[in-house]
């Protein structure tokens, strides 16, 4: 079967990026994950953090071993398996996504099971200090996390999402975005470039617009 589909080529490795394939992981998504169909810790955050992160070890698959990159994209995949959906203590998501990567990690993987941890973990939001998860791996996969708010369907994901699981009125969030970006802080030159500052000073305003639109 041949299939042109840039996020099935990652799935399938078709540029050998990094060792093996995800077919065994998405598959464990798909049918073991029960955040599926979460207002914002969706299928759908999950693979954007994903494709995300497979962009960036692209762009630096001359400074990071395949090894390496596999576990990225594989922390990538679980960093919030079985997300609760509601407004607790983070620490609580990043220890249920851990208690599924153990479930269901892949025999391949076991060596590096203690690294992929570390990845997923440090993700746990507001982000712990820096200097605890100062790895470069680490800062490819807080980067690709925090640019959901970026993407061209934020208001969906984003907004309306994070309003259902925080249980808030949506317009709230629209208003919180202006202080969230402005103090966005990404740690990868790939992602100060992907995300510009004009790219983040476009989606405050854009914020602004639709806020203006619901008030006025």
């Amino acid at each position: 079967m041949i299939l042109n589909n840039e996020f099935i080529n990652i799935i399938e490795n078709k540029e050998s990026l990094y060792d093996g394939d995800l077919r065994y992981y998405l598959k464990i998504v798909l049918t073991k994950a029960t955040n599926l169909n979460n207002p914002y810790h969706n299928f759908r955050h999950m693979m954007h953090v994903l494709f995300l992160a497979y962009q960036a070890c692209k762009y630096y698959k001359e400074k990071l071993l395949k090894r390496e990159i596999r576990n990225i994209l594989v922390a990538a995949m679980f960093h919030d398996f079985d997300h609760t959906g509601k407004k607790i203590n983070d620490k609580i998501n990043i220890d249920l996504a851990i208690a599924g990567l153990h479930k269901y990690i892949d025999d391949s993987d076991k060596e590096y099971l203690s690294q992929i941890e570390d990845l997923i973990r440090s993700t746990e939001y507001p982000h712990k200090d820096e200097s605890e998860y100062s790895s470069f791996g680490h800062d490819i996969i807080r980067d690709v996390d925090m640019a959901q708010a970026l993407n061209t369907v934020w208001v969906q994901q984003v907004v309306f999402g994070l309003a259902q699981e925080q249980k808030v009125d949506y317009k709230e969030i629209f208003a919180r975005q202006e202080q969230y970006l402005y103090n966005i802080k990404f740690h990868t030159d790939w992602a100060r470039q992907q995300f510009s500052q004009k790219v983040i000073d476009d989606k405050i305003a854009e914020a602004k617009w639709y806020l203006d639109v619901i008030n006025n």
